[in-house]
């Protein structure tokens, strides 16, 4: 037996890898899987190139708990270790054995998913151990040895009876660590992290029944037999071919990665490039609501199929934060912990790579199906109008594929539209003006007039729009955004048609006194309008600019010089021309004046849905009064 003392640059690791070096103390079983899975491949990848004579066989990694002795076991079938391995690879810490051997076979194993570090890794073990044992055999055909170390930098190598290939780790649990000693912890974890690892992971059994005989009786009882049970697939969609994959394989596994999602994705999206980085993954689109606070947390990133975190940002752009799916690559980089990026320029590179691939996917779907993509539109619309306004990359192709819809069901893409609208939509100078609505119930009557005129309405109802249409019409000169209801529909699109008021300047001048003196001057800026007689006599309108710089300041417009705190001010348009505007100058009585003019004003506020509470109460009890 040789004992000695581990080489690591401090007295006593230990404390420092329980503290501070890991983030997170269930990780130690994602390591030691992880090692138990680069040591099988390494074996598959030397009997490949003839570098061993050894049957590789049908390797699997073995995980199993003891709750009563305190244990757990991870167990492989692969590489296994010589006891000058052990000295070298375990007792000097500093040192990697998957550097040295991915340095001797760097070329042929380039693409052999090798996983990492066989050194700090396996030191996780002693987050939740208070001793550790390596009972390991090389594939060299050496003496097995055993090593065993209690926390210490302490620790003792010894020959062991162990006569099949591969390496059994031992943790004698701490009795701070005890719930990992439960079934469904380590269950849970080796389906968090080790879901699609690529060698097969045994964790316990379960019974099943043998398939039912062809000439077997009615009456006849299946014979249930016990087997093992895997918990892992090694063979996710993500690492074959999209050749190979079906419509119905992508929404297989997209129901494997999210088993409480019931919906279907819209499309999916596969990711595969081998220059200048590494990457593989399938970005699914889901159906998603108008709501911006979604979850961003359902991108799940892997490194060779092990799986690191479900925080993407930084690797991903934020506006695709939004889909789920899954980014494999070894070459984002990351610490020992596997846990937290590091920001550097492959990063970025790989950002840029998934844009441009979603972007390309987006217009070859809007290409080959044009009606199957407007169908979906409302599903994913947030999704890219946010990419448009938060990635230049990705606005800059957007143009070929963002759809604009009408109020009818119609979609135009913005090129498409200003052809169709410049006829008849473009103002006196020349200014093409876009009407849209963002609530077609709430607006309807406007909505209505507008097409009464000719006029096309779109319906652009998603939380971010004003910030859109501020960039469309940054970057599209002669183009203006104008909600429907910003505006009597005569003064929507200002062509200089000139309408005569039949009253006088002093009968309006009368007019507006009196109805100043009744309409709340806090909220409301009376305009006096001449109108065809037949336009509704009070029409509320909300000015664009300032309506529009409280909802970008509404939804994150970074204060937009504090106007989400201004009260909501409104223009009460009213119609000189009709018959009620006569009638309120007319009339003599100043209690009967002031009832037509609240009549009127609550009429106009039920249009813009702006009538409630108290007012909404008195308004229906002076209505029952009026028809009495």
């Amino acid at each position: 037996m040789a004992t000695g003392k581990i080489n690591v640059s401090v007295e006593n690791i230990f404390p420092l890898i329980k503290k501070f070096l890991y983030s997170d103390h269930e990780i130690f079983l994602r390591e030691l899987v992880s090692n138990a899975t680069d040591a099988t491949l390494k074996l598959k990848h030397l009997t490949n190139i003839g570098e061993t004579a050894v049957e590789y066989g049908n390797p699997i990694i073995e995980v199993k708990v003891d709750k009563e002795a305190k244990k757990i076991y991870i167990t492989d079938q692969g590489l296994g270790m010589t006891g000058e391995e052990v000295e070298k690879y375990i007792n000097q810490v500093a040192f990697s054995g998957a550097e040295e051997f991915l340095e001797k076979y760097k070329e042929s194993a380039k693409d052999s998913g090798i996983i990492g570090h066989f050194g700090l890794g396996f030191y996780s073990a002693f987050m939740v151990a208070e001793k550790v044992e390596i009972i390991t055999k090389s594939y060299k055909d050496e003496p097995a040895v055993h090593w065993i170390c209690d926390g210490s930098p302490e620790f003792t190598l010894e020959p062991s009876d162990k006569t099949t290939r591969g390496t059994e780790i031992v943790l004698h649990i701490a009795e701070d660590s005890l719930d990992f000693l439960e079934d469904s912890k380590i269950r849970e974890l080796l389906k968090k992290y080790n879901k699609f690892m690529p060698v097969p992971i045994k964790f316990g059994t379960h019974k099943e029944n043998l398939p039912v005989p062809p000439d077997a009786p009615v009456d006849y009882q299946p014979e249930e037999v016990e087997v093992d049970t895997f918990i892992n697939n090694p063979n996710p969609a993500w690492t074959k071919q999209p050749a190979d994959l079906t419509d119905e394989d992508y929404k297989t596994f997209y129901h494997e990665l999210y088993p409480t999602q019931f919906e279907d994705p819209l499309f999916n999206i596969h990711l595969n490039v081998d220059y200048p980085f590494n990457l593989t993954g399938i970005l699914y689109f889901p159906k998603l609501s108008a709501d911006l606070q979604v979850q961003k947390d359902k991108i799940q990133l892997y490194q060779n199929q092990v799986f690191v975190t479900d925080n993407v940002e930084g690797i991903v752009p934020e506006f695709l934060t939004m889909l789920r799916g899954v980014i494999d690559s070894p070459d984002i980089p990351l610490n020992v912990s596997r846990s937290y990026l590091q920001a550097d320029g492959a990063v970025k590179k790989i950002s840029n790579y998934i844009t441009r691939k979603v972007a390309d996917k987006l217009k070859s779907l809007f290409n080959e199906n044009r009606e199957d993509f407007e169908q979906k539109w409302n599903d994913i619309k947030i999704v890219l109008e946010y990419g448009m306004l938060s990635e230049p990359k990705f606005y800059e192709k957007a143009g070929s594929f963002v759809l604009y819809p009408t109020v009818d069901g119609k979609f135009y893409t913005l090129e498409e539209l200003k052809e169709n609208l410049k006829d008849t939509q473009t103002d006196k100078d020349g200014k093409l003006v876009v009407l849209y609505a963002s609530n077609k119930d709430a607006q309807h009557s406007y909505i209505v007039s507008a097409q009464e005129k000719g006029y096309q309405v779109l319906l652009l109802d998603s939380p971010i729009v004003s910030h859109l249409i501020q960039k469309l019409e940054a970057d599209n000169e002669n183009v203006t955004f104008v909600r429907v209801d910003g505006d009597h529909v005569e003064k929507l699109i200002n062509k200089d048609e000139l309408q005569i008021s039949k009253l006088s300047e002093d009968e309006k001048e009368k007019l507006k006194t009196a109805l100043e003196e009744i309409v709340p001057k806090q909220n409301y800026s009376v305009q006096l309008e001449a109108l065809d007689s037949n336009a509704a006599p009070f029409i509320i309108t909300q000015p664009e600019f300032m309506r529009r710089m409280k909802e970008m300041s509404a939804s994150g417009g970074g204060g937009m010089f504090g106007m989400g705190n201004f009260p909501d001010m409104y223009n009460l348009v009213v119609n000189t021309n009709s018959e009620l505007a006569t009638s309120i100058l007319n009339t003599e009585d100043k209690t009967h004046q002031e009832a037509l003019v609240k009549q009127a004003l609550d009429l106009a506020k039920l249009s813009q849905n702006l009538l409630k509470g108290e007012e909404l109460t008195a308004f229906v009890k002076r209505s029952f009064e009026l028809i009495k």
